[in-house]
């Protein structure tokens, strides 16, 4: 059993190694922490912490750095999640309360996460399959080209071109737009689609168009999942941080920038509740073994959960990024909630 204070200890190297990159020896935990003790007793906690595989020699120098191992205790026993600062939660709410459609709140989201964290930032991008129709608005272009438009309770905006066999005037576009946020608001994607299609049957043809045109859009976009797609920021937070991958970060990169790989690790992580995180040999099945993951759920009611997270070495300022990570992703399910 470790005691109390080589916990303690242990949080310090776990500190000290984070901010400085040098291994740790007892010497410098005595001038730099109160543990009110001599280095000889900070050895011993240090031996024992060895012992439990907590904490490792990088070489031959006195000093150690924590493992795999060492980071997994300190993130689930010893990590202080501390709140952002008022400054700071400013600072999210203003930055991101700036956007003017979804994806640009979630590349917001992102660069903003990567300044936070200083680390390599990626959000899921929401699944819409389960989105509903808000309202449907038709913008005559000339008296035989209609905009249809397309708006989800979810934000998505979605435009397409109908070309009319005859003239329709704004009267008649008045009257069609009534009757299809009649039909098709407050129904899903897919039911919305099917419900058109039905409407279509008993159109005359300057209508029929038109409701063809946006029966073919519902469906389309019933069918697409976007939650397949990452958006990623501050690719180069992970290049500054390359000596503290023991192999090649391009191994990393490539797993990032397919995407996939991400996604996958992000859809054994939904099981854990709260705040996930992943450290190094835990990746090791996805090819991302010297890399730390750490998520967090956010949703907006009635659609399903997607994911925020931050990728970066296992020498990482887990409490910081615990605490952005989880503000950020409360503040985009807000917004989303909302908006």
């Amino acid at each position: 059993m470790v005691s109390e204070r080589s916990l303690a200890v242990l949080r310090a190297i776990v500190q000290d190694y984070v901010e400085s990159r040098e291994p740790v020896g007892s010497k410098s935990i005595v001038e730099r922490h109160r543990f009110g003790v001599s280095a000889a007793t900070i050895r011993n906690d240090m031996a024992l912490l060895e012992e439990e595989e907590l904490i490792a020699a990088p070489h031959t120098s006195s000093g150690r750095i924590p493992t795999d191992k060492g980071y997994r205790v300190f993130v689930d026993r010893l990590a202080d999640i501390r709140p952002l600062s008022a400054t700071q939660r400013h600072a999210i709410e203003t930055f991101l309360g700036e956007s003017n459609d979804l994806d640009e709140l979630l590349g917001r989201t992102v660069r903003l996460v990567s300044q936070l964290t200083r680390q390599l930032a990626v959000v899921q991008y929401p699944s819409f399959a389960r989105a509903r129709v808000r309202h449907v608005e038709l913008v005559s272009l000339a008296p035989t080209r209609v905009l249809c438009i397309l708006i989800s309770d979810s934000g998505q905006v979605e435009q397409r071109l109908a070309e009319l066999d005859q003239p329709a005037d704004e009267a008649t576009l008045a009257r069609l737009r009534d009757r299809l946020n009649e039909v098709a608001a407050g129904l899903t994607m897919a039911d919305a689609a099917t419900a058109l299609s039905a409407e279509t049957e008993h159109a005359d043809r300057a209508h029929a168009e038109v409701l063809h045109t946006l029966a073919a859009t519902l469906a389309d976009q019933a069918k697409i999942t976007r939650s397949d797609r990452l958006v990623v920021a501050g690719a180069a937070n992970l290049v500054r941080t390359e000596q503290d991958f023991a192999g090649n970060i391009l191994g990393v990169m490539e797993a990032i920038e397919e995407q996939v790989v991400i996604l996958r690790l992000f859809g054994e992580m939904a099981a854990d509740e709260g705040i996930a995180v992943r450290i190094g040999r835990e990746n090791a099945a996805f090819g991302l073994g010297d890399t730390s993951v750490v998520s967090t759920a956010f949703a907006v009611p009635g659609r399903d959960v997607s994911r925020l997270g931050v990728v970066g070495p296992t020498r990482m300022d887990y409490s910081q990024s615990m605490a952005a990570v989880r503000a950020v992703a409360r503040y985009l399910s807000r917004t989303l909630g909302e908006n």
